[in-house]
């Protein structure tokens, strides 16, 4: 599996993304439906979640690409059945970061990396890959600053591949591969800068 930046960024671009099965072979695969988070008004902040963001002083320390590739190793830690992250995928994403195409949003709680996300950014589209928490609400908070670090910024889609229980709760739907791949080329055509 060619895992160059070149081939990385022509995959989103189509919609497609990689996984390692439990064996570590990396496929690439696509989602019909595919799950979105909105980026307008449909995203859902929970009640219990604002209040502890507007805790003085903060819960968390939220920091931007201070530390991808740790927290991309807890995204794969975090999965005690087995993840779809490897190694490979990690150098890969590693590459894509030095590149200025694959972005970290961390959260600190005394000064102990407790939650995180990250995820490829292209034209107006953010692919959010995976995230994890060891401290509760710590992922949550990395979402809410994430969305709203999006939407500054003028980015059109959110892609977050499948939707959970833990992301509908935001707002997150599914939609069909056509109509995310519309909004998909929209998105492309838009000239963001996450960093």
């Amino acid at each position: 599996m060619d895992l160059n930046p070149n081939t990385l960024l022509s995959a989103y671009a189509q919609g497609v993304f990689p996984m390692a099965d439990p064996r570590g072979v990396i496929r690439f695969y696509t989602a019909d439906p595919r799950g979105i988070i909105p980026l307008d008004e449909r995203f859902h902040v929970p009640k219990n979640l604002r209040q502890l963001l507007r805790r003085d002083p903060p819960v968390f320390e939220v920091t931007i690409n201070h530390d991808f590739e740790a927290t991309m190793r807890a995204c794969m830690e975090a999965r005690e059945e087995g993840s779809w992250i490897n190694n490979r995928l990690i150098d890969a994403y590693v590459r894509l970061h030095h590149l200025g195409f694959a972005h970290s949003v961390e959260t600190w709680h005394n000064g102990e990396l407790a939650g995180g996300l990250y995820g490829v950014s292209l034209g107006g589209a953010f692919f959010g890959e995976s995230m994890f928490h060891r401290r509760t609400h710590a992922s949550k908070c990395a979402l809410v600053h994430l969305v709203d670090r999006l939407r500054q910024r003028g980015y059109e889609l959110l892609d977050s591949q499948a939707t959970t229980e833990h992301l509908r709760k935001f707002g997150a739907c599914d939609i069909p591969a056509d109509e995310y791949l519309a909004r998909l080329n929209r998105a492309m055509a838009r000239p963001c800068s996450f960093a």
